[in-house]
């Protein structure tokens, strides 16, 4: 190893990423060289003297490449989760860079014809399943990434990925900036019916910038327990208001994402039109389960129909208890998470602020871990690593006395930190050609509130949900048993089933067995009492209409501004037409959701946010064998592992499926699920 990989962490190789010591100023020095590395092996495999031969490119190319896109993925980590001027800029600067080359390496004609040559190969019969499929999958990225275009569409399709990239790196840092930008210093009276743990990190807040009072925030551990649980319907209103119009042109002009989404709108349209589809969801669409625009539309608004019924009288109760029972005459759109909680209180005789003292942060991973142990034959342990921030945690997970992967775990919000949650694939499962077998290491974020004074973290029961979420998808990448890259874990597999793992393991978070095993009171230590999980449970699907509809508007305003040529020039048109359709009751004329609607602009889901839906058909059919055969049945786990995690990409997702459950999916469990049965 020569001296600059000694000293720039993001060269050295090693077991553990040293997070702790990766700075802004190591990123250009480091894809220096590992993109001069990708660039030479390019050209050689390229080169009349490599043949084609799978194993033969794979020690020569991927080797490289896959360093290459390691330490990339730390940079964009880092830069999601510990975000500052530097390390922005820093990556800002690497970004084009970095798309050049991949570009390049994905539309390489020379390269194409090399895997259609090993396709083409006596030798292809002997590759293994997982192989075959890896092969077959990298043919069609090579189209779809432009190997077949010639002189100057080639030429534009490179300069349209460019572009794009940095459009989704701009909207993401509007969105979090303009998040982290409003703040607003109140007195602690007009926080009247917030919980105190609530209060206490905003008087907290307050202090650390020196002012008196309570600091409120945009990040969701502050805003959505002032919208649930704030009898100050101004305040509700003003933080309502400030968070809709995020990065918008009703905020500061240095935050608008309008004209990045219509620009992003308008390339995806042209990039599709240069490899000869009617549109960038007919685009999309090709590595994925269903077959068409058409077919999503027509399944999203199925959807719709059957969730209008629950959603018009949910709402029309809304207004009625409203009126009759807190005296808000004319209900607003800031009005809805007071009164939905208010009258949830009524109905089954519990707060979600009650509950929350339940779901402590180590009652809650212990159990979790419990559940996955359990099930899928592993043991998690938790040990010393370098971390990128004080409260993260690492763990390995083992089967036996053999480790088989890795996460970090990133539970809390904090200014610097991309909002939402997600599972990051930081290194995949690999039989490198060298012959060792690389494992694979996940990182699991969320954003939930941090702990106060020395009380532990408190989860409400939807931040239980979100968590479960996420290790579904850590589970689909750790877990898996496929030593092809290319198809190991959550790689290959098609982006509308994507969300089986993770939609599948929300449903351990409402069952009694399950919640009896994570639950200890802040302050008793008791675990949640029967007759309140009863009640809890009796709420699964309170608003449940809404909720759908919700997701129904988000899915069909994808899919039409996809798909529509002139949906690009009125994004907000669109928008509304879809709200009209879908929503019995319409949104604020102010509301521009599109506009931090990271999914779609900055997340990769552009055209597939129907994907939560259609995989929840197959995550509810799932679950349903552990119904029928007992939620901590160890067979049935153990067969869930087999044929859906250890699988990952290497075959179809329906033909996962189908091994596990022993048919085709059926609707019933997600209508059931739902209370739509």
């Amino acid at each position: 190893m020569n001296q600059p990989e000694q000293t720039n962490p993001l060269l050295r190789e090693a077991e553990l990423t040293p997070f702790d010591e990766i700075r802004a100023e190591h990123v250009a020095p480091a894809l220096n060289v590992l993109l001069a590395e990708a660039e030479a092996a390019l050209e050689r495999a390229v080169g009349p003297n490599v043949p084609a031969d799978h194993d033969t490119l794979a020690l020569l190319l991927d080797v490289p490449v896959e360093r290459l896109r390691r330490a990339w993925a730390h940079v964009n980590h880092l830069q999601a989760v510990a975000d500052s001027p530097e390390m922005r800029a820093a990556h800002a600067e690497a970004q084009p860079r970095v798309v050049a080359f991949y570009t390049r390496l994905g539309a390489d004609h020379r390269l194409y014809a090399k895997y259609k040559a090993i396709a083409a190969s006596p030798a292809a019969e002997a590759l293994n399943p997982a192989q075959r499929k890896a092969l077959a999958d990298a043919l069609r990225a090579f189209v779809m990434g432009g190997a077949e275009l010639q002189g100057a569409a080639r030429e534009r399709h490179a300069a349209l990925q460019h572009r794009l990239a940095a459009l989704s790196l701009e909207f993401g840092n509007r969105t979090l900036d303009a998040t982290d930008a409003f703040q607003r210093v109140v007195d602690e009276a007009r926080l009247e019916g917030v919980p105190d743990d609530v209060r206490q990190a905003a008087r907290e807040a307050a202090a650390a910038a020196g002012q008196a009072g309570c600091l409120l925030t945009l990040q969701m551990p502050c805003y959505l327990p002032v919208m649930q649980f704030a009898q100050d319907r101004a305040l509700r209103e003003e933080l309502f208001r400030a968070y809709n119009t995020r990065a918008s042109e009703l905020g500061p002009a240095e935050f608008d994402n309008t004209a990045n989404i219509a620009e992003q709108l308008a390339l995806r349209a042209e990039e599709a039109a240069l490899l000869g589809h009617p549109s960038y969801a007919h685009l999309a669409l090709v590595p994925k389960m269903a077959r068409s625009p058409a077919e999503v539309l027509s399944f999203v608004r199925e959807l719709a129909a059957r969730a209008r019924p629950s959603a018009e009288r949910e709402l029309a109760e809304m207004r009625e208890f409203a009126a009759a029972e807190l005296g808000l005459h004319d209900l607003q759109p800031w009005d809805r998470y007071f009164v939905a909680e208010k009258l949830k209180q009524a109905r089954y005789a519990f707060s979600s602020q009650a509950l929350k003292q339940y779901f402590t942060e180590p009652a809650v991973l212990q159990g979790l871990f419990g559940l996955i142990e359990t099930l899928f034959d592993v043991a998690i342990r938790q040990e010393d690593a370098p971390v990128w921030h004080e409260s993260v945690r690492y763990f390995r997970v083992w089967r036996g006395s053999q480790p088989v992967a890795a996460f970090y775990l990133d539970p809390y919000a904090r200014a610097g930190k991309q909002g939402g949650a997600w599972m990051d694939d930081s290194r995949g499962r690999w039989r490198r050609p060298e012959g060792r077998t690389q494992l694979p290491v996940a990182h699991l974020v969320c954003n939930f509130a941090a702990p106060v004074g020395d009380q532990p973290a408190l989860l409400t029961h939807s931040e239980l949900v979100t968590l479960f979420h996420e290790f579904g998808h850590g589970l689909h990448h750790m877990l898996t048993q496929v030593d092809e890259l290319a198809v190991s874990g959550i790689s290959g597999v098609e982006g509308d089933a994507i969300e089986l793992p993770s939609q599948f393991m929300e449903n351990f978070c409402w069952e009694w067995e399950v919640l009896q095993r994570l639950t200890r009171h802040v302050d008793t230590g008791e675990p949640l009492p029967r007759e309140l999980f009863e009640r809890m449970r009796a709420a699964r699907n309170f608003q449940k209409g809404l909720f759908l509809l919700r997701q129904c508007e988000y899915a069909l305003f994808d899919m039409r501004v996809h798909s529509e040529p002139r949906a690009a020039a009125q994004v907000l048109a669109v928008c509304n037409e879809v709200n009209a359709e879908v929503q019995p009751e319409a949104a604020p004329e102010f509301a521009r959701y599109p506009c931090t609607f990271g999914h779609l602009f900055n997340g990769g889901y552009g055209a597939g946010y129907y994907g939560y839906a259609w995989a929840e058909v197959l995550s509810a059919d799932a679950f349903g064998a552990f119904e029928e055969a007992g939620i901590f049945d160890p067979a049935t786990g153990r067969r869930f592992r087999e044929q859906i995690l250890e699988v990952g990409g290497s075959r179809t997702a329906l033909e996962s499926f189908r091994a596990f459950r022993g048919r085709e999916p059926r609707l019933d469990a997600l209508l059931r699920h739902q209370g739509l049965a």
